[in-house]
């Protein structure tokens, strides 16, 4: 049986470390010869160029693949090569495009475990994981901006941005493939606290209901229950009862999107703050005290504890993170049951 190690450490400050270096800008582009590291060993030849010639349109880097120009080791190879360590790939003069300098702020995020392999934070509420859908940086982009001499770091999986939690990020790609197929194997178990809205009335409670994803006429991602979805599951356990809410822990069988929202919501049962699939009366409600219970500016959910097996040393760690304290705070105002 593999040794087991249960980690719930403070919060020391993250110092500094960003990206693989990108290739040098200039008005006339020249040929680059690079050297394949360790962190960038495994990788397809055709998603190592998507990732290093910035800018360039997708269609010219697989033509410029198709044409022989990229080489490696001086030899010609196909979209599907693997790279290993210490070869060296010939890249022929791509015009990279020009982007405006962005300043990306270095903030400071509590760490629960740090490694050689692993970074593993706690993420607040109101954060991205990463830059996109009108947000410009999210928090791997600030990480690295705080960590200029870091050669890799990358999401080992997302959170939603109103989640607070647990966030485990990779520093070596060999890391990153482990914890990927742990949690396609579902190896990995994840757990996150969220209050509820209603009278929930099982200790113990499986959701299986399929999931589908779509986008709105406005352009924003949601997820809806749908009978050809994916196949999602959730169990729920009842923490403790509130008169108008309960305090839930969910165990995630499946990774969905938004799986754990949804779920909650399609059972009547809408997470306290959620401004996407909640009860939008009771969040309106929420954010003013009544003399039953205080204001509550967020939604309520939390991820506050993974098991894995280290890439490395193969033992089994559990990762906790306490309740924030917006959420202790609001829990404390209640009365149980």
């Amino acid at each position: 049986m593999k040794d087991s190690a249960t980690i719930n450490r403070g919060a020391p400050k993250i110092q500094a470390q960003m990206p693989l270096s990108e290739p040098v800008q200039s008005s006339q582009p020249k040929v680059q010869l690079l050297t394949i590291a360790e962190d960038d060993a495994g990788q397809r030849i055709d998603n190592f160029l998507l990732r290093i010639c910035k800018g360039v349109p997708k269609s010219h880097v697989y033509r410029v693949l198709r044409s022989g120009e990229v080489r490696v080791n001086k030899g010609r190879i196909d979209q599907l090569y693997r790279l290993v360590e210490g070869d060296v790939v010939r890249i022929p003069p791509i015009r990279m495009a020009e982007s405006p300098v962005q300043t990306v702020p270095k903030l400071e995020f509590p760490i629960l475990f740090e490694d050689n392999y692993l970074l593993i934070i706690n993420k607040p509420a109101g954060v991205a994981v990463h830059g996109g859908s009108g947000v410009s940086y999210g928090v791997i982009e600030q990480l690295r901006a705080s960590r200029p001499d870091a050669k890799f770091l990358e999401l080992v999986h997302r959170l939603d941005r109103e989640t607070s939690g647990i966030l485990l990020l990779a520093k070596k790609r060999t890391a990153l493939t482990h914890l990927h197929e742990q949690m396609r194997d579902g190896v990995t178990d994840k757990r996150y606290l969220t209050l509820v809205s209603g009278d929930w009335k099982n200790v113990r409670q499986h959701v299986k209901l399929p999931l589908h994803k779509y986008t709105t006429a406005e352009g924003e991602r949601r997820v809806r229950v749908q009978a050809d979805g994916m196949a999602s599951h959730t169990i729920f356990s009842l923490k403790k009862k509130y008169p108008e809410f309960a305090l839930l822990e969910a165990e995630l069988k499946t990774g969905r999107t938004h799986q754990i929202r949804v779920h909650l919501s399609a059972s009547g049962f809408p997470i306290a703050g959620d401004d996407k699939y909640g009860d939008f009366s009771l969040n309106r409600a929420l954010l003013k005290p009544t003399d039953r219970r205080g204001a509550f500016k967020r939604m309520f959910l939390h991820a506050h504890q993974i098991s894995f097996i280290h890439p490395d040393s193969g033992k089994l760690m559990t990762v906790n993170a306490a309740l924030p304290k917006e959420c202790d705070d609001f829990l404390r105002t209640l009365n149980s049951v």
